[in-house]
């Protein structure tokens, strides 16, 4: 069900949302986290609306979705609120300022919040260069960007690393959560020796790409290099040892990687590109500082990661 309301205020909105829920017998009590998304437009805020509704299903929370002030309309604020089938396992609210009532955008979300709840925020678009300064993201204890929906994704997570501060994450970062376990499995095997040297080869405008790198040097403590390859994310990583060379290579379209590893069969691994709801869901899991993305970020990129 989706109610419409004109001209309203986010109080009247807050008691509206409550009858609703009296009404429909539902309570707010399951809800673990209130989500808030800061889009650019209307397209951004639908895409992200529908992930948001997949991920409750294991993160119930209230989704409060707000869009840009349109400063060409008269002063006010339009309001939609949607629950049941428009909403997944959540409850989503979404404000339309207009005529500048969307100068101040944390007076409204704050009668929205759920009380005692974690606070995220979400940028699906184009993020601020500093999160944790947004008047949103400064109440909120995660702040998630998404580099890759940029018109220069590198730029923006290396625009991110200035500006970095606990409690921020990127969903790119998230992306690598498989490619990660699987190098760690790989090195974890005999013989334990030292990495001399690594590789990553993908597409040049991927953040996840620069982020991998960056994690293999802060890990490794070992030069890597990138290598721009025709692929639409990571294409192959390639540790140099003293025994020989470990690689993984993932073809353009396939779902499956070959884990080669000197005097040793290849291995075929599930290594599916990841997408925006899963890495959401994996976010959502933890709501304490990300220390090893804090480390990727503010030490990894800071070296030259092109070959």
């Amino acid at each position: 069900m989706i109610v419409t309301l004109r001209n309203t205020s986010a109080a009247e909105v807050g008691s509206r949302l409550v009858s609703l829920r009296d009404e429909g017998g539902a309570v707010a009590l399951g809800r673990v986290l209130t989500l808030v998304i800061l889009p650019d437009d209307e397209a951004s805020s639908e895409r992200a609306i529908r992930t948001a509704n997949g991920a409750s299903h294991e993160h119930p929370m209230r989704v409060i979705v707000l869009l840009p002030d349109d400063l060409d309309k008269p002063a006010g604020l339009d309001a939609e609120i949607r629950v049941g089938g428009h909403a997944g396992a959540s409850e989503v609210v979404v404000l339309r300022p207009r005529g500048g009532a969307g100068k101040t955008r944390d007076t409204l979300v704050m009668p929205l919040l759920l009380p005692d709840a974690p606070i995220v925020a979400w940028w699906p678009s184009t993020p601020p260069a500093n999160p944790s300064a947004d008047p949103i993201g400064a109440m909120a204890q995660r702040r998630i960007t998404e580099s890759v929906r940029c018109s220069q994704p590198v730029e923006t997570i290396r625009t991110l690393a200035d500006g970095y501060a606990p409690g921020d994450t990127d969903l790119a970062w998230g992306g690598l959560t498989l490619w990660r376990a699987l190098l760690a499995a790989a090195l974890d095997e005999p013989p334990a020796e030292p990495v001399l040297g690594a590789r990553v080869a993908g597409a040049a405008d991927h953040p996840s790409v620069e982020l991998l790198a960056a994690w293999l040097r802060v890990s490794l403590g070992a030069p890597v290099t990138v290598v721009p390859e025709a692929h639409d994310a990571i294409e192959s990583v390639v540790l140099e040892r003293a025994s020989g060379s470990i690689s993984i290579v993932r073809p353009q379209g396939s779902t499956v990687a070959v884990l080669s590893r000197s005097g040793r069969p290849d291995q075929h691994v599930n290594l599916p590109k990841r997408d925006t709801e899963n890495t959401l869901i994996e976010e959502l899991r933890r709501l304490d500082p990300d220390l090893t993305y804090g480390r990727v970020l503010t030490k990894g990129l800071k070296e030259p990661a092109t070959a």
